[in-house]
């Protein structure tokens, strides 16, 4: 394993991090393909022993039973000074805005649930999960920092956001004195690199850690053509982001599968090794031991410029899909439809 400093912050994390979403009774969210507890804890334990520091989990996820599963699982098989722990929240809900809930306060509410959760004192890394459209950004910024300030979070990150969005959170927190974000989880990966348009070069110039989820497309990157999985079959959200454009995409899957058998690989080395090149350290999700040991090899796997070039050239450029093309200020409005963010947020 290798590791690197996130972005400004002094959290040294290894360069694959572990996403926790496949973690959490099934019983408690929208996934049937999540893991029990049981399970959860021989993924993360056979990450550790990779080398893997950097886990990334969600209030979200399973009604914060992935944050348990996780906090449970650090504290048998891990020092606290070890690891870096990365958490989100979520946006207020309507019940919240009726019910006179400040950004503020809700975030308190938030960050206290997730330390419950995970069994913790402080966060390493505390993520703003999505946009909050109907919170005034200041009173987002203030409460993060004023938690930070508590020691309740040592730095904070964002997700789901777009470049200005980012650029004029930090701007704001650079003239307030507040804390500033230190990180970004976007969608990126081999078939969706939208982020190049705007935030890559961003993060670039800022020194803003990229670690994004979805770096295999939801099993796509790392499936030969006709394999299949449980998640693959049965993950409706990742089925949503990509099904419309499979047929673009498939020239691209195909061209990792033939590399990945060129240099007698997994075509998640292949995947994650253009990845590695371009952020700090990828979410990668495991459901099986596997999973995990493959994307710590990418680390060590080099593709040639060639070879980078030739998984580049036939991207097409997408449309915003998932979490970022629904969370907008007319999408907010309509969110009584879809259900409250809370709801709707599990889906990634």
């Amino acid at each position: 394993m290798k590791y690197t400093k996130l972005g400004e912050s002094d959290l040294t994390v290894s360069r694959i991090c572990m996403g926790c979403m496949g973690f959490g009774d099934p019983h408690k969210g929208q996934h049937s393909w999540t893991l029990d507890e049981e399970h959860s804890r021989e993924i993360i334990l056979r990450g550790l022993e990779l080398g893997v520091n950097f886990f990334d989990t969600a209030v979200g996820y399973q009604s914060g039973t992935s944050e348990q599963y996780l906090g449970r699982a650090l504290k048998d098989f891990a020092k606290r000074e070890d690891v870096v722990v990365a958490t989100k929240f979520l946006p207020r809900t309507q019940e919240e805005i009726a019910a006179g809930i400040t950004g503020q306060q809700h975030i308190q509410n938030m960050i206290d649930t997730s330390l419950r959760n995970l069994g913790l004192d402080y966060i390493d890394l505390y993520i703003y999960h999505m946009w909050d459209y109907e919170t005034p950004l200041y009173d987002i910024m203030d409460g993060l920092n004023r938690i930070v300030q508590a020691g309740k979070a040592r730095y904070i990150g964002i997700s789901n956001c777009f470049a200005y969005q980012l650029a004029k959170a930090n701007a704001l927190a650079e003239k307030e004195g507040f804390a500033k974000f230190v990180s970004v989880q976007g969608h990126y990966n081999l078939i969706f690199r939208e982020e190049e348009r705007e935030m890559a070069k961003l993060c670039a110039e800022d020194n803003i850690a990229m670690t994004p989820y979805s770096s295999l497309a939801g099993g796509r990157l790392s499936r030969h053509p006709g394999e299949t999985s449980k998640r693959l079959q049965e993950d409706s959200y990742a089925k949503f982001k990509y099904d419309a454009t499979a047929r673009q995409d498939r020239v691209i899957i195909d061209r990792a599968a033939e590399l990945a058998e060129k240099r007698g690989v997994s075509m998640t080395e292949v995947s994650l090794a253009w990845l590695l090149t371009k952020v700090t350290a990828p979410v990668v999700g495991a459901t099986k031991p596997h999973h995990i040991e493959g994307a710590a090899r990418a680390v060590a796997f080099t593709l040639t410029p060639e070879e980078a070039a030739y998984l580049e050239e036939p991207y097409i450029p997408h449309k915003l899909v998932g979490v970022m093309a629904e969370n907008t200020p007319a999408a907010a409005k309509e969110q009584h439809v879809w259900g409250t963010g809370s709801q709707k947020i599990q889906g990634r």
